[in-house]
């Protein structure tokens, strides 16, 4: 899941660098959702990682 969210960041990231300036704003959108779904993303891996071990 993050790999694939990681390849939207940069895609867009890409886009938005040449992009038409009446899409920009909405690229900057799009790449602020990317960013807070990879955020969520890698903090549940982590959350799960960080559990114990069943005993």
């Amino acid at each position: 899941m993050t790999n694939e969210l990681e390849m939207q960041v940069e895609e867009l990231r890409a886009e938005l660098g040449h992009c038409d300036p009446t899409e920009r704003h909405q690229i900057a959108v799009e790449l602020e959702q990317a960013r807070a779904a990879l955020k969520a993303a890698i903090a549940v891996q982590e959350g799960a990682d960080d559990r114990a071990p069943p005993q």
